[in-house]
């Protein structure tokens, strides 16, 4: 990405784990960042200004429409535009692994909610500043399970499987805007929610790097490439792709 051409990006949960890892990078690499979550986000934000960044922070549930069309006009008032989303906010850190009858329904909904309809919801009031922009960017976290198929988080697997079915619809649809859209999907990260929540262990080491190529725990640092890649110019002609960013572990 270039430092000559700084872009406005919002983050959606990204005032801990890899969601400010994406924020840390970009902000280090010129760019103009809008840190949105439920908590923390003024203080992330201040972190990166701290250190010399141009950065905002919104709270931000991205299941209310009132909050996200807050969230683009705050954006565009602090910088004057919006070139790139990155879809980060969703629920999994928190979730029970239990078989798929023993899900309630109140807690598919509510995965759903977050990670399904928080993404629409963003790339919806971010849109027309997008197409403002002329080189609009969006990029939603999806995840490899859809394609692995792991038991005992049905509803968490559904979610992330719409998610790359809405980045592949969405990037049809919005191509003649100029605006790309793209997903990344990690495989099992040591986020900051993850060490919190001791989801780690309850996994276990096997389980976390078994069939991957690279035999070593994936860590929030490993994802910021990919991401910076996909918002800067140089990925102006990539769009509808599902990059998976895991060590190896599947091949798309």
């Amino acid at each position: 990405m270039s430092e000559k051409q700084p872009k406005t990006i919002i983050i959606t949960g990204a005032a801990s784990g890899i969601g400010f890892a994406f924020a840390e990078h970009l902000a280090q690499a010129g760019n103009r960042i809008v840190i949105a979550d439920l908590r923390g986000a003024e203080e992330a934000a201040g972190c990166l200004k701290a250190a010399g960044h141009q950065a905002l922070g919104v709270q931000v549930d991205v299941v209310s429409e009132a909050d996200v069309t807050r969230m683009a006009e705050a954006a565009t008032a602090a910088f004057g535009g919006i070139d790139g989303l990155v879809n980060n906010a969703g629920l999994f850190t928190t979730l029970a692994l239990r078989p798929f009858e023993e899900i309630p329904n109140q807690e598919w909904m509510r995965v759903m909610e977050v990670n399904t309809l928080g993404p629409f919801n963003c790339a919806k009031a971010v849109l027309p500043a997008l197409r403002k922009s002329g080189r609009g960017r969006i990029v939603n976290i999806a995840s490899t399970v859809p394609i692995k198929g792991p038991p005992n988080m049905a509803h968490y697997v559904a979610s992330k499987g719409a998610v790359i079915a809405f980045t592949r619809s969405l990037a049809r649809e919005l191509a003649k805007d100029s605006i790309t859209v793209n997903a990344i999907a990690p495989g099992f990260t040591l986020s900051d929610g993850v060490l919190q929540e001791g989801l780690q262990d309850r996994i276990g080491a096997n389980a976390r790097t078994a069939g991957r190529c690279i035999q070593r725990d994936q860590v929030p640092g490993d994802l910021v490439a990919a991401l910076a890649y996909l918002v800067g110019d140089g990925a102006a002609f990539v769009t509808g792709q599902t990059l998976a960013v895991d060590g190896g572990g599947v091949f798309l």
